[in-house]
């Protein structure tokens, strides 16, 4: 029977050869980590390269997705029951009201966008801003309550302003942190359809869908 020659000690790799060669893939394994896995997985991009190839907003979506899935289980295992005793109203006076007083104004929206939600769909709108830019919103969840977290992002940044679950609409004004996009990430978690409408107004650039 042949056996396959065993190869000479001048043919194998030397010691400095798999040093170098493990270096080299500790290194490489690094950089994909770092670039590529923790953005989009976690949504850190301490480098910036994530933002880029658009795996950090991957990695929000994703992270957003598990706390809402973890709140909802949690709200299901826990039910709390409460009673307040409500003291009796007190009697007072109204005065009348001048009938010249002036009727507030409802304000301008610059734009409306309306969207059909079927039970566990999301979908998110953005609005580009300069820091500091002021823009005035209101929405309803027509059809039942929905969840919602209001973020912004750009320029290797991103921030958390305000998250709600089961409300049936909101409204008022979005001071941008930084230069990028700012808006809000909307799920429906009913078990019928919802209709939400999203008013806004301001100073910003466009309003965009993101999904």
């Amino acid at each position: 029977m042949y056996n396959t020659d065993m190869p000479s000690r001048e043919e194998l790799p030397s010691t400095a050869k798999l040093i170098r060669s493990t270096i080299l893939a500790i290194i490489v394994a690094l950089v994909l980590l770092v670039t590529v896995v923790m953005p989009a997985e976690y949504a850190l991009d301490p480098t910036g390269a994530g933002r880029l190839l658009g795996l950090t907003e991957m990695g929000e979506i994703k992270a957003q997705l598990a706390e809402e899935a973890a709140a909802d289980e949690t709200a299901g295992m826990v039910a709390v029951q409460s009673s307040v005793d409500q003291p009796e109203p007190e009697t007072t006076t109204v005065e009348e009201q001048p009938a010249s007083e002036p009727v507030p104004v409802e304000p301008q929206w610059q734009d409306e966008v309306r969207v059909v939600l079927t039970p566990g769909e999301g979908t998110e709108f953005k609005l580009t801003m300069e820091e500091g830019a002021v823009a005035r919103f209101s929405w309803v969840s027509e059809g039942g309550p929905i969840n919602y977290d209001t973020h912004g992002d750009g320029g290797g940044q991103s921030i958390s302003y305000e998250k709600g679950r089961g409300v049936p609409e909101d409204k008022g004004e979005l001071e941008a942190a930084f230069t990028g996009n700012h808006g809000w990430f909307f799920r429906n978690r009913n078990d019928g359809d919802i209709t939400l409408v999203l008013r806004t107004g301001g100073d910003y650039g466009e309003l965009k869908k993101l999904k």
